[in-house]
């Protein structure tokens, strides 16, 4: 029966009937690439900047994005649309003399729908390369060196920029956050990584995508939401980003003589909800569906598929 269609029985004709018809959702997302690595201590006493979170955007109403951005708009779904999801992984751990590895993007993709990318977080800069200036990413790295080394950015509607080192330290700067830059390193001791952002897309608030902490004689903390923490004098004791929060990871200590190695980055997550009086996914995988209150919730800690059909 198509919807507006009487139904006879015979001769009689009965009232308007409306059959019940499958409708696409309107979703909401939270999308977090990986963070970035903290960078390696030098041989010259000098330690590593912080890794940057990885890039965060949002559309949960009455929230933000990252880098201070409102809330972008809902993806409206098409029934038998099958939308690929890819969650950026951690950068990798800065050896000695090595700036971090950048973040992977996180992404949702599908016909119709104009790519929603989130950039990988910078890694942390190291005194040994030729600069020691943090990298550029969802949000930048911390920069370390001799001198005011800066921090990289960060991407638009995405995260801040990394803290600089302080002119005469040998300390490194944090990694940006979702939400604030990171701290600038304050002799001797690194500066701590820039705060995520909180979001109650689950149903109860967490804070994703902060800052790794800059190594020194005393490592800078994590920033809120998965940060780790950086290195301190004569330790190897850099902390991962957190996984699925897309922390950025901490740098590596000052260490005399001999370099020291920063943390690995945090992945990402992406993590989609809608009402639920609308249907279920009918194409679901890797991902985990919940609910809270008023909403279905598809959680992705790694590649996968949804769509409603």
């Amino acid at each position: 029966m198509r919807f507006g269609e009487r139904t006879r029985s015979g001769t009689k004709v009965s009232g308007w009937t409306k059959r019940p018809t499958a409708s696409a959702p309107f979703v909401e997302y939270v999308i977090i690439a990986g963070g970035g690595g903290g960078g390696g201590g030098g041989t010259n006493n000098l330690s590593g900047g912080g890794g940057g979170a990885g890039g965060y955007r949002s559309s949960v109403a009455g929230e933000n994005s990252g880098g201070g951005a409102s809330a972008e708009g809902v993806i409206i779904t098409t029934l038998g649309t099958v939308y690929t999801v890819t969650v950026g992984g951690g950068g990798t751990a800065g050896a000695s003399n090595t700036r971090g590895g950048k973040g992977t993007d996180s992404s949702v993709s599908g016909t119709g729908l104009t790519t929603i990318t989130c950039e990988g977080g910078g890694g942390g800069g190291s005194s040994g390369t030729s600069s020691g200036v943090g990298e550029n990413g969802g949000s930048g790295g911390g920069g370390t060196g001799g001198a005011s080394v800066a921090g990289g950015t960060g991407a638009t509607g995405q995260g801040r920029a990394g803290g600089a080192s302080a002119s005469g330290t040998n300390a490194g700067g944090g990694g940006g956050g979702a939400s604030t830059v990171g701290t600038q390193a304050s002799f001797p001791n690194g500066g701590a990584g820039g705060t995520g952002v909180s979001s109650s897309i689950t149903g109860s608030a967490t804070s994703r995508a902060g800052g790794g902490g800059g190594g020194g004689s005393a490592g800078g903390a994590g920033g809120t939401g998965g940060g780790g923490a950086g290195g301190s004098l004569n330790t190897n004791n850099a902390v991962a980003g957190s996984t699925n929060l897309g922390g950025g990871g901490g740098g590596g200590g000052r260490n005399d003589p001999t370099a020291t190695v920063g943390a690995a980055g945090g992945s990402g997550v992406v993590i989609i909800r809608h009402l639920n009086n609308y249907p279920d996914a009918t194409t679901l995988t890797v991902g985990t569906k919940t609910s809270s209150g008023n909403y279905t919730i598809y959680t992705f800690n790694a590649a996968g598929t949804i769509g409603w059909s």
